[in-house]
């Protein structure tokens, strides 16, 4: 998929018992995430454009098989605009401290990060306030 420029990059990440959240976020806000270049962890990714075929999405490799480093070496190269990351609280996750890099890049490249849907509502809601990276 060839990069649009004119569209903030937003990365959209789920944990295994967040992944259905995740699909009704993106099936209801459809029209407003379009509005996005949309990347996503593989099962993920794969989740929203079976429920939202209209979106275009581009995979990366699902979170554990590298996935949560690619879009955060996409944060750290600029190309990512925002992050929303619907975390599963109560789980624990084998691949705990990449999901924390992951975040951390987030937190030190300043970017908006949701990690809920009612912040991922807020960013989605004004496309043209999230700068995209120079």
């Amino acid at each position: 998929m060839t990069e649009t420029p004119n569209k903030p990059a937003l990365a959209l990440v789920a944990h295994d018992q967040k992944k259905d959240d995740m699909v009704r976020f993106a099936r209801s806000h459809a029209k407003r995430l379009a509005a996005f270049e949309l990347f996503a962890t593989g099962t993920t990714g794969a989740r929203i454009v079976e429920a939202a075929p209209e979106l275009p999405v581009t995979r990366l490799k699902s979170g554990p098989l590298g996935g949560d480093q690619q879009i955060g070496a996409m944060i750290a190269e600029g190309r990512i605009t925002a992050l929303i990351f619907f975390v599963d609280p109560l789980t624990p996750m084998p691949h705990d401290v990449d999901v924390k890099a992951l975040t951390r890049l987030a937190e030190l490249y300043d970017i908006p990060m949701a990690l809920n849907s009612a912040t991922a509502e807020l960013i989605i809601t004004h496309p043209g306030a999230i700068a995209r990276p120079t």
